[in-house]
């Protein structure tokens, strides 16, 4: 019996508006990234390159074909190993996200 998680994670990809949405919020994400540059404070802003990489790569996963089940599961699993290292990296060094 095929558990919950194996069964989302590796289902068919949703489609062009799942995707439109991710690449949305990875556009969105740069736009921020960039004006943190343009602005002068940098440092706190590295960590919106990690939420522009997630969020591209679960709009990938979501692009692909329906009979592209295993590359998109692959490629949430990555999305969600970086958001995850993300959140990790805030619980154990604060001052990556604070600048």
């Amino acid at each position: 019996m095929p558990s919950t998680v194996t069964e989302v994670v590796f289902s068919e990809p949703s489609g062009r508006s799942a995707a439109l949405i991710q690449f949305a919020g990875s556009l969105a994400f740069s736009g921020l990234y960039v004006y943190s540059r343009i602005a002068g404070s940098a440092d706190s802003g590295r960590w919106l390159l990690g939420m522009v990489v997630g969020s591209a790569l679960a709009g990938i996963a979501e692009s692909l074909p329906k009979d592209r089940r295993l590359t998109a599961g692959v490629l949430r699993l990555a999305a969600i190993l970086v958001l995850l290292s993300l959140l990790a990296a805030t619980l154990f060094s604060p001052e990556f996200v604070v600048g």
